[in-house]
Parts: C-alpha cells; structure tokens; sequence
C-alpha cells in the first residue's frame, strides 16, 4: 500500500513538472490594425524566461498557468497578461503617442544589465564553427535576435541618461507638453551620443531649439504613430 501510495506521489510530481515546462505561443498584433508585430519583447514575470516575436509576431516562450508575461515593444504601451490556461494567444499592443524614433522619453528608468539577468541568452546567442546546430536552431535564432533587442535597449538608456528632462529643460525655455515635443522630435541618435562631447550636445540642443521655434505652432506637435 506504502508502495502505491509512494508511486502515485512520484507520477503526480511528474505531471506537475511537465505542465511547469509548457510552450505557449501566440501572435502580438498591433492594437486597431491588426498589423503583426515582430521584435516584441516577452518576459514571464515569474521565471525570468524571454523570448521575442519573429516578422510576423508569432512567439513561444515557455511558461505555465498562473504566470503573468510582460510585453515590451517601442512605441507601444507595455502590456500584461494573466495565464489562466495555455491555449494560443492574441495579444494587442496599443500604440504611444510617440513618434519619429518611437521610444519613450524617460530618465528614470532602473539599471539594465542584460548580460547579468539573462546570461543564458548570450550563452545560446554563441556561434561555433564546428557545431552547425548552433548556426540554424531556432533557440539559437531567437537568442542572436533577443541579444539584438537588449543591446538596442541599453543604447536607448544611454540617450535617456544624457538626453534627459532635466538636462534638456535647464539649457532650453520649454516646459510641459512642449518640452516633451520638443525632446520627441530632436531626440538624438545613438551614434550622435557616441560621436560627440557633452559641449557638442549643449550646442545640439540650442540649435534645435531654433528649429522647433521656427516651426509653425501646429506642427510643433508631435503626432500619433497611427
């Protein structure tokens, strides 16, 4: 009877294992126009297990009912969702109203260290010549696309750091909505940020104040992406 009992605990622990390691896939649409969305970036906020949709936003990410995923994508509002079973999923992202380069004008965000909270990504991300498997899988692929995805993210916390409110808003006259437009629309490239000085930024920054001045009032206004 103990035996029974002891097998039946062992069968049941191994059916719980096998639902904890279940693949949910789904499709990320874009919010009013059902255009597919692809370099979204998903994250269990339970587990830490990433993965990102491909060009026509599909996704798989392994997770389990009861887990929350979070998704990520510029120029779209951050969406969550509740797991309560794992049948495919249609997720709609709705758009910001950033525009020009899409990205969220912010100075606040945390640290991201993408390399210390995801290693396992650039572990799987790595090309050996004599393993073809590693050129081809599709874990591989999505891990060379993720690390594409953190690498883009750490260079737009780099403009935010250096592009930020409180900087902008101590060189140039503007406040509120207007500041926002403005830092929308002049936001500066990664590259700039690389390729120059904090002296140069100053003198960016003055330059486009002209322009955005210049500017006709109603287009001074940054626009919806849709």
């Amino acid at each position: 009877m103990k035996r029974l009992f002891s097998v039946t605990i062992i069968l049941m622990f191994l059916g719980g294992l096998s639902h904890a390691q279940t693949t949910l896939k789904g499709t990320v649409y874009e919010q009013g126009t059902n255009k597919a969305l692809d370099n979204v970036f998903i994250r269990d906020n339970n587990t830490r297990q990433v993965s990102i949709t491909d060009k026509n936003g599909k996704f798989e990410i392994q997770t389990a009912q009861g887990h929350t995923l979070i998704f990520n994508s510029p120029g779209y509002a951050a969406d969550t969702l509740y797991l309560i079973d794992m049948r495919p999923k249609k997720v709609m992202l709705a758009t910001t109203s950033i525009a020009l380069n899409q990205v969220t004008i912010t100075s606040t965000r945390p640290d991201f260290n993408p390399r210390v909270e995801y290693p396992e990504v650039y572990e799987k991300s790595k090309v050996y010549v004599l393993s073809p498997s590693t050129w081809f899988s599709k874990e591989g692929r999505r891990a060379r696309k993720l690390k594409k995805y953190f690498r883009y993210e750490a260079e737009q916390r780099q403009i935010d750091a250096a592009f930020s409110r409180s900087y902008v808003g101590s060189i140039v006259p503007l406040k509120g909505k207007d500041l926002e437009n403005f830092m929308t629309m002049y936001r500066p490239s990664y590259k700039f940020l690389r390729s120059n000085n904090r002296e140069s930024m100053v003198a960016y920054i003055n330059d486009s104040y002209k322009k955005f001045m210049a500017l006709p009032p109603d287009k001074r206004e940054v626009q919806p992406l849709n």
